[in-house]
C-alpha cells in the first residue's frame, strides 16, 4: 500500500460500528497491511459512489472492512469480523497457496 494514503472516517459512525461489531475504524486500518488481502467491490451498496470490501487478517481474526477512495484517501464505513468475509478471504487465499 502506498505510504501517502491516509484513512478517515465519520466518528460517530465509528462509535456506532464499534458498539455494534466490537472493531473500531482505527483498528480497522490494519486489515490494508495484510499481504494476503482480498479487495472487491461492494456492488450492493454502490449507488453514488464506489465502495468495496477489503477483507484481510487483524490478528487472530479476519476483518471485512467497508470503504471508498476519495483521491488519495480511504473513507471506512464499516467493519467487523464476518463470517462471510472470512470465508471469501480463506478459499482465496487457500487458492494462492497451491504450487
Amino acid at each position: 500500500m502506498e505510504s501517502n494514503v491516509r484513512f478517515e472516517w465519520d466518528e460517530d459512525k465509528n462509535i456506532e460500528n464499534e458498539y455494534k461489531h466490537g472493531v473500531s475504524f482505527h483498528l480497522a486500518q490494519q486489515v490494508f497491511l495484510d499481504p494476503n488481502r482480498i479487495i472487491v467491490e461492494d456492488k450492493t451498496h454502490s449507488f453514488r459512489e464506489d465502495l468495496h470490501f477489503c477483507l484481510g487478517r487483524v490478528g487472530d481474526g479476519i476483518n471485512t472492512v467497508r470503504f471508498t477512495f476519495r483521491a488519495d484517501v480511504i473513507r471506512i464505513f464499516g467493519a467487523g469480523y464476518w463470517r462471510k468475509g472470512k470465508r471469501i478471504y480463506e478459499r482465496k487465499n487457500r487458492v494462492q497457496e497451491r504450487p
